[in-house]
């Protein structure tokens, strides 16, 4: 064989293989599907921003992004998308497309299910598998605070309405954050304060149907530190097994403290009843000065702390005391961040008008590539994994 033909073959063998190797890059499956609804500049409406996050963290938009879509608080179960409208009293559905674009379905009254004809819908979120959909409800009752609890009818995105759970007086006060999920998908947590006046930790149960009601459940709280009154539970993040990671603050009430909120590790038992053995001694401080958000990454090793003044993430050790782990990793104030199953945490900051990406393992941490992006009045955000939990 000449040397001019052996060359034409390997030149032709090289194309074809940087061919299949781009068609691969191309066709690779992205890690997660992340979505922010988000104020344009002069404009009086949200539209959504969709992007697919490939395995390193890095971002590229959906196909027909952004999406005209008027809505504030997210949520997602693997097929739909749910959105609170910010123009009627509808929960919209809206279907994923496997390219993650967005196709509307169909729409939900929230407003015609408020028991006293009260209320506006402020959170959305699922339950663990999907199946039910929650609507968090700011005086639901004329009074008090609660939830609309929602099957989802697989196939249609269409919601059918299972009842109402009471929060109680002064429930959710605060930032506000949706309800965290224990990993048995039976029971939901929210810790409740009210300017530290109104304060503990609201227990509820999720029924074999979906419907959440109050479980009437028990919260053991540490003893507080010299000088202080007791420890006023401030958000809550469960893990997926029986842990439920929460911000507490030192103070004496009414009001709150000045002092660093600590971060602690509560065990429900098969009750629903939280207690905890860690102690004021061994409970870390966190960097963040006002806690907005927390969130446990889905193999339960890492726990996020985000809201003024940055974010933070600790290791979580089961029952132990979660360990200081990262600095800030930004100053950025945080609202609101979600965890994907390739160890990606995603962080929107309304302030900064900034989407963060992180890589964050329990040995490694760092920002993504591209990261932060810029996002005008980035309002709430969702995440939507595509692959298994990562160990």
């Amino acid at each position: 064989m000449s040397r001019k033909l052996m060359l034409v073959i390997c030149l032709s063998a090289a194309l074809s293989t940087a061919s299949a190797l781009a068609q691969d890059a191309v066709t690779a499956p992205s890690v997660a599907y992340i979505y922010v609804s988000s104020l344009p500049a002069n404009s009086s409406a949200t539209e959504i921003d969709g992007y697919a996050a490939s395995s390193n963290g890095t971002l590229t938009s959906i196909d027909g992004s952004p999406f005209e879509q008027n809505e504030s608080a997210l949520a997602v179960n693997g097929k739909y998308l749910f959105g609170l409208s910010r123009t009627t009293t509808d929960i919209d559905s809206l279907a994923i497309d496997a390219d993650g674009a967005l196709r509307y379905v169909t729409s939900t009254d929230w407003a015609q299910n408020n028991p006293n004809d009260c209320g506006a819908a402020a959170w959305l979120f699922t339950d663990r598998t999907g199946r039910d959909l929650y609507d968090m409800e700011f005086d639901g009752d004329c009074a008090n605070n609660g939830y609309q609890s929602y099957g989802i009818r697989e196939g249609s995105g269409e919601l059918h309405y299972l009842g109402f759970a009471n929060g109680g007086a002064g429930s959710f006060d605060g930032v506000y954050l949706p309800a965290t999920i224990l990993g048995n998908n039976r029971f939901a947590y929210e810790a409740t304060n009210n300017g530290c006046f109104y304060y503990g930790v609201q227990g509820f149960v999720r029924g074999g149907n979906g419907l959440l009601t109050d479980g009437n459940m028990t919260t053991t709280l540490p003893a507080p530190p010299d000088g202080y009154r007791i420890y006023i539970p401030t958000f809550a993040a469960a893990d997926p097994t029986t842990h439920v990671a929460m911000t507490l603050w030192a103070a004496n009430p009414p009001g709150c403290g000045t002092n660093s909120q600590q971060v602690a590790s509560f065990t429900a038992d098969s009750s629903g009843n939280l207690t905890t053995t860690n102690t004021s001694a061994n409970m870390p401080n966190t960097l963040v000065t006002s806690v907005q958000d927390l969130k446990i990454s889905p193999n339960g090793r890492l726990l996020a702390v985000a809201g003024q003044g940055g974010l933070q993430v600790f290791h979580f050790n089961g029952a132990n005391p979660p360990t200081a782990y990262t600095p800030l990793l930004t100053t950025d104030t945080i609202t609101q961040m979600f965890w994907d199953n390739d160890n990606h945490l995603y962080a929107i900051s309304q302030t900064a008008s900034t989407l963060h990406v992180y890589t964050v393992t329990p040995t490694a941490y760092s920002e993504a590539a591209g990261s932060p992006h810029a996002i005008s009045q980035p309002q709430y955000i969702a995440v939507q994994p595509r692959t298994p939990v990562l160990p």
